[in-house]
């Protein structure tokens, strides 16, 4: 039996749905079990030691070629896809993005049997069948828990995985040297909403090396300028933008804390079993974290979570009113909690 999980993006979707893999392979001991995923986030699967073949999605080059209108090379890429997916013959494909891209995705595959994962934007009409969304909402990972269930799995061990490669590991180790009792912060993310404020941060950070932390400030390339007035005001190491993501994932391992918005570094953090201090306001991608050492702050504001439509003019009281010792008695929660 051969199985292809779709999720192609966010890299934090990617994390919560990680725990798919070992459910999907207890419940099809036999099966061979790949991954259909963007280009950008093919690294933190790649050393998954229970998938068969990490399969890319060149959305880009896709992109590119649709909007030069270069339609016929567009045509070719698409046939080559479909024939090499075709080629994988697969029994059974779980498109958990649920959306026409990754159905259309799916539909190319030529599998007799695809289950959407709440499929909108006419995907449903791609796939074999479709299941709705369930769960605790307030869960981690809810609606990948839920899938596996409905699919007769056993989900009691459903626990987030991450895995990365000696040379990964080699790399944190030297980005880290003589560095002690390392905090994270992950202070960036996709939408302005889901950000805590600069001089938070500062402060944060300073109570924190009060507290013997060397704060490590974590991110991508595109968060370069944004990470600057921060090291600038505050006593931070700043690695944004100088690890790739098994770098990173090997990174946050090696930390003894991590505090960060709703981006996928602080739900890497969560699934490494760290003590992690999440801020939430206008998302609220969970409250129950299933680790024992991690802690979820969030403000349920009347206007929250307004998602992708803020009311507030930017003002984003939500995050504005957590306060930096608030955060640090979480912080001291969740350490003094023992690892399990």
């Amino acid at each position: 039996m051969k199985i292809l999980i779709i999720r192609l993006s966010a890299i934090g979707d990617i994390v919560m749905a990680s725990p798919l893999v070992a459910a999907l392979q207890q419940r099809f001991p036999e099966a061979e079990i790949d991954w259909l995923v963007q280009s950008e986030s093919a690294p933190l699967l790649r050393d998954h030691p229970d998938l068969k073949k990490v399969m890319i999605w060149d959305k880009n080059g896709w992109d590119r070629l649709r909007k030069e209108f270069r339609l016929i090379q567009l045509f070719r890429k698409i046939r080559a896809f479909k024939s090499d997916m075709q080629a994988q013959k697969y029994d059974l494909v779980l498109d958990c993005q649920g959306l026409l891209k990754s159905g259309f995705l799916a539909w190319l595959t030529g599998a007799k049997k695809r289950i959407g994962l709440g499929s909108k934007e006419g995907s449903s009409y791609l796939m074999t069948s479709v299941i709705e969304r369930g769960g605790d909402q307030d869960q981690i990972g809810s609606e990948y828990r839920y899938l596996a269930s409905e699919l007769g799995c056993d989900t009691s061990q459903f626990r987030m995985r991450l895995h990365t490669a000696a040379t990964a590991t080699e790399s944190a180790t030297e980005l880290l040297t003589g560095l002690n009792q390392v905090a994270i912060i992950s202070p960036f993310t996709t939408r302005p909403q889901k950000h805590w404020f600069n001089d938070a941060w500062i402060v944060l950070s300073g109570l924190l090396k009060e507290q013997g932390y060397t704060v490590v400030m974590l991110g991508g390339p595109g968060d370069l300028e944004a990470s600057q007035s921060i090291a600038d005001n505050a006593e931070v190491i700043n690695l944004v933008g100088k690890t790739d993501l098994p770098t990173a994932v090997a990174v946050i391992k090696r930390a003894e804390l991590h505090i960060g918005v709703d981006t996928g570094l602080t739900h890497m953090g969560i699934a490494q079993n760290l003590p992690v201090v999440a801020l939430f306001g206008s998302t609220r991608p969970y409250l129950k974290t299933d680790n024992p050492r991690a802690r979820v702050i969030y403000h349920d504001l009347s206007c929250s979570p307004c998602k992708r439509k803020p009311v507030c003019d930017g003002a984003f009281h939500c995050m504005r009113d957590i306060t930096a010792n608030e955060v640090m008695t979480a912080v001291q929660e969740v350490t003094t909690v023992a690892s399990t």
